[in-house]
Formats: structure tokens, sequence, C-alpha cells
């Protein structure tokens, strides 16, 4: 390649100084403008999108903590409606005398502490309490006159109450639901729940979250801040500041307004508010210093008319966009530095181009690496579907085989109890073959009256077969995987397919255990309950005076049945595989040796557990350990 030689000739004086005094004069200017306005381009977008992200997460913030608030307040809403069910109420509010406000007030106390709520009161139609949760306080809402209550004045007519205000006696906010109590059609009273919800308030502390929620009034009713509470967002005028005052809503609160200094809608519900320094609506430690800005999020409460309002504070995006404009101004200048450097030194700018290739050829092959670990992780993602869909498959097929044990179980049991059953039926039908063939003798000479006897006889011997039937099927039916069952009724029905048996070794049975509910299928306890007493029966076969303990205790929310009895117990070298599938002590013709196996596992499945003790007085002892239903047993048995 040849070069002209006249391109690097030297040019005359005068052409050669005027293009570099240009350049002296007005390419630092040029340089310094688009340096500022290209600053604050990177500050507004980085400021832009910074408010959209934060916008968006704040969308997620705003709809979880809405629904929690919505949650918090509709857990109530029953409880009101709940005392139209109870008759104590009707009567107080029909014949209000002292022994039926009593019953009453015991009554809400109960349910109120139950509930968790911070008071429940009955008044009349005229708005006077006739019974309250809190009638042993000083400050009881007993006798007070709260007509004047807007929730009381819906809820009189048939409208459903819901109101948030300060209590007119002891000045304790609260949120108030009231339901009208019908009867026969006509409303006789009103029933009304008082629930404090600042616990919402902690929780959003806790948090360190920005929010509050404003009335259908404007005003801040909950708010992580305590400054914030009972300021008014929205300008109030006079006549609605001497409305709110007569009512006694906000009791006797000044209800300052909080208004920003500027206020920018950016979509429907969001909102950049700055406040001045020295605002009650900022949190105390950010006070004293300059304005602030938030990012305003709002969002209505269903079933209320109340609002949400999220709030972001915008000064750590603001000094982070500050900072992206800096840098982009910066990184400006220092382009536009190596622009004028590339100008002067076409070398700078061949080595530069020949990096930008290496660069590119290095996003290629990052690019192509990133594909084929791609293809990878999706063949791994694959496998791992394959195995989990293989593992489903198979706990699917063990969940069916164990079915098919604890029904193989419960057939071989019932199976093993033939001949009792047999001897069980055999009895009552002989005794019926006598009874029908006197009580036909008996017609024929006219003694009614001891036919009908025999008669009676045989009723109650069929009623006697068809529980001894009723008991076999109930045993032999599937049971389900989840359920609730009564302890008592399983061991009675146990007792009962049992009953041949026991009666014949002349057990004596000792019962000390409540008749709880626990979680588990009344069908799968009763299967339970079944193979440990028949192998308490087994054991004391060679007992003269064989005795059976069922014993009960609750402990830590599960409760504990032992089954013990006073047979031969079991060896050392037994104990080591007494829950092994298949493992028996019994001939072969008595048992399979899963039993035990079954029973452990239906307890298992349910969160409970069965175990084994060996007393040192002799014996026995399964501990089958269940997870309770309710906290409080019922009455022993």
């Amino acid at each position: 390649m040849k070069c002209d030689p006249n391109l690097y000739r030297a040019a005359p004086p005068s052409l050669a100084v005027k293009p570099r005094l240009i350049r002296h004069l007005f390419l630092p200017p040029l340089v310094i403008v688009l340096m500022v306005g290209l600053g604050y381009a990177g500050f507004w977008i980085s400021e832009h999108f910074g408010i959209r992200s934060l916008s968006e997460n704040g969308q997620r913030q705003l709809e979880l903590n809405a629904r929690a608030v919505e949650s918090e307040i509709s857990k109530y809403t029953y409880l009101p409606s709940l005392l139209e069910l109870e008759s104590s109420v009707s009567q107080l509010l029909g014949d209000p005398t002292p022994e039926h406000r009593q019953t009453v007030n015991d009554y809400l106390e109960g349910l109120n502490r139950r509930s968790r709520s911070r008071a429940i009161y009955v008044m009349d139609t005229t708005g006077r309490v006739m019974a309250t949760s809190n009638w042993r306080d000083v400050d009881s809402y007993l006798g007070e006159d709260l007509s004047f209550r807007a929730y009381f004045q819906n809820a009189v007519r048939g409208q459903p109450g819901r109101f948030y205000g300060i209590g007119s006696t002891n000045g304790e906010p609260g949120y108030y639901l009231a339901h009208g109590l019908e009867e026969h059609g006509k409303i006789i009273g009103v029933a009304v729940v008082k629930v404090r919800m600042e616990a919402m308030e902690e929780r959003w502390q806790r948090a360190r979250l920005e929010a509050f929620v404003s009335d259908e009034n404007g005003i801040i009713i909950l708010s992580s801040d305590p400054a914030r509470r009972l300021k008014s967002v929205v300008p109030l005028s006079d006549e609605t500041k001497e409305k709110l005052a007569r009512s006694l809503q906000y009791y006797w609160f000044p209800l300052n307004e909080l208004q920003p200094l500027a206020r920018e809608t950016l979509a429907e519900g969001v909102e950049k508010l700055t406040f001045p320094a020295n605002s009650e609506l900022l949190p105390r430690q950010e006070r004293d210093e300059e304005n602030i800005s938030y990012l305003a999020q709002t969002r209505p409460l269903s079933d209320t008319p109340w609002n949400f309002t999220l709030l972001t504070p915008l000064q750590d995006l603001r000094r982070e966009a500050i900072n992206q404009g800096i840098l982009v101004a910066v990184a400006f200048a220092l382009v536009a530095f190596l622009l004028i450097a590339w100008n002067e030194r076409r070398k700078v700018i061949a080595t530069r181009l020949a990096a930008r290739e290496a660069l590119q050829e290095a996003n290629n092959q990052l690019e192509r690496r990133i594909t084929e670990r791609t293809a990878d992780l999706r063949a791994s993602n694959d496998r791992l579907k394959s195995q989990i869909r293989e593992r489903r498959q198979a706990e699917e097929t063990l969940r069916r085989a164990q079915d098919e044990l604890v029904q193989a179980g419960k057939l071989a049991a019932i199976g093993q109890m033939s001949t009792s059953i047999a001897h069980e039926l055999n009895q009552p039908l002989a005794a019926m073959r006598t009874l029908s063939g006197n009580t036909i003798r008996f017609l024929e000479r006219g003694q009614l009256d001891v036919a009908s006897t025999n008669l009676k006889t045989i009723n109650d011997l069929i009623d006697r077969m068809g529980r001894i039937t009723a008991s076999l099927r109930s045993f032999a039916r599937r049971g389900d995987d989840k359920g609730q069952a009564s302890l008592g009724k399983a061991v009675e029905a146990a007792l009962q397919v049992l009953g041949a048996r026991v009666e014949t070794a002349a057990v004596q049975l000792h019962r000390q255990f409540e008749d709880v509910q626990v979680q588990i299928d009344q069908t799968r306890l009763e299967q339970i309950l079944v193979n440990l007493i028949g192998n308490a029966l087994d054991a004391m076969q060679a007992q003269p005076l064989p005795e059976l303990w069922l014993e009960g205790e609750a402990f830590d929310g599960k409760y504990r049945l032992r089954v013990r009895d006073n047979g031969h117990g079991i060896d050392a070298e037994a104990r080591k595989h007494l829950f092994e599938p298949f493992f028996t002590t019994k001939p072969g013709e008595q048992g399979l040796g899963l039993g035990l196996t079954l029973s452990a596992s239906l307890a298992a499945a349910t969160g409970g557990h069965l175990g084994v003790e060996h007393p040192a007085s002799g014996g026995t002892t399964f501990v089958l350990s269940l997870p309770l239903v309710s906290p409080t047993p019922a009455e022993p048995i």
C-alpha cells in the first residue's frame, strides 16, 4: 500500500493554527456541557427505573401485608352472629333478670378468652349494654348507653356494623363488629365484638416496614410509627372535624393533618410524596434532616372502606441515582478524553479495535459455553424429573401394598377369631331355636304373656347378633389415610370384636383413660387396639388370674395409651426383632408376624408412635402415642 506524500505535508501557518485554536476554545466547554447533560440524563433514567423496580417490589409487599390485614379483620366476623345461637342471650334480652345477666356474663367472658378478642358485649334495642365479658373490670361496659355509636345504629337496622374508634369508657382504640340478634324475624338486640389490632403494628415494626392503614375518614388508625396514629392524610373541613368530635369516634384527639410538600402521581394507587424534614409522618430517627421523599402505594382493603398504604423511602434511591449520574458524567468525560486521544493517535485506535475483536471472540466462546452448560442442565433437570416420577410411583406402590397388608392383617385376625365368632353366634341361634319352639306351644295353650316374654328374648338375641356382625363389618372396612377417631369408641369396638376371648379367659379389665379425639382413622385405630389387646390375651393364656390394664395420659399435644398385661412377657432375644415384618413367637397357624409391624406403621403415618416397655413386675406394656385433635381431653370413662 502506497501512502500519499501530500497527506502528511505541513499546512501553511495560517491554516494550521485555526483548527487547533477552535479546538482549544470550543471543545472543553462543549465537553463540559455534554458531561452535565448526560449526567443529568443518567440520574433521571436511574431514578425512573429505580422507582419502577421499587414499585414492583413494593406491590408484592403491599399485596402480602394488605391480605394479612384483611385476614386479621375477617377472622372475627363470624363471632357476633355466634351469639344468636346461644339461648341464654335471647333469654336475657327477653327477661333481663340478674340471674340471666350473670349467666350471659360468664358465657361472654369464656368466649372472649377463647377467641382472644378484647371484649364481647350484648346490647338491647335501645343501645344499653346488658351483659359484657369485662363485667369484672372497674371500667366495665355494663350499663353503658352506646346508642350513639354508628355500629349499633347499623346493626339494629339489620345491617353489618363495622367501626373503628376509641372507646368512650377507657379511651382504648379497637375495631368493633356488630350483628343484630334476631328472633322470629325481629331484631331483639345487638351483639358486639371489640378487637385490638396493635399486633399488626408490632409485626410491621419488627419487619422494619413503613406502613399505615387509614379509615373511611382519611384518619390513620394503624401505623408502624405510633406518632402517625390518628393523623389525617386528607384535608378535613371544620364541619367534618365537628361531626367526628360529636360522634366521639376518635375520642378527643385533635386529628392533625399530614400534607406533603409535593405530590406526584406515578400510576393508579402509586404516588411520590415529599415531606418536610420535621414532619410528624417521618420516623423520629429521620427528622431534623433534609426533606425526604417516599414512594406511597395504596390499596383498598376488601369488605372495609379502609386503605392500606406502604411507604418506601427514596433517599437511598436518590443517592444511588446521583452516583449513577456522576458515573455517567465521568464515563462520558473519559470517553471524550479517549476520543480526543484517538484522534491524536491512530495507533491506539488500531490497538483498541484489536482488543474489541478479542473481546468479541471471548464473548462468543462464553456464549457457546453457556449454551453447552444450559443443555447439560436441561438434561440433568429431565433426569431429576424422571427420578422424581419413579420415586412417587414407588411411594404410591408402597402405600397400596401397605393398605393391602393392613387389610390382610384384619382378615387374618377375623379368620383367627372365626371359632369364637361362630360360638358367639351359635349360642343365640340355639337359644332362639328353643325359644321359638316353646313360643308355638305357649301360643297354642293361650299363654300369651309367656310367649311375649320369649319373643322379647328372641329380639334381644337378634340385637346381640347384629352388634357382633356390625363390629366385624366395621373392623373389616378399609380405613382412610386421614381422619379423627374417638378412643372410647375404638376400645369398645375392639372389646366387642374380642368379646368372646375376653369372657372365655375371664380377664379382669382395668380402664383408666379418657375418651379423647385423636388424629387417626377410626377403623385403623380399632385395628391397632385389636392387635394389641389380642396379643395381650395370647400372652395371658397360661395365667390363672389374667389382668389387662388400659391406662392413658395426655402429654405434649399427644395422648399415650398403655396396654399392659400380666402375661409371661417377652424374652431378650425376641425384643430385638419385635417390630420386624413376619417375626412372631406364635405358632404358624396363629399369626403372620405382621400385627405389630402394621400397627406401628399406621401410628407413624399420623405422626404418632408405637413402643414397648417391659415392667420389672412382669408382663408387657405397649405404649400407643397419637396426636390429639383437641388439647383439652374429655371426661374420663
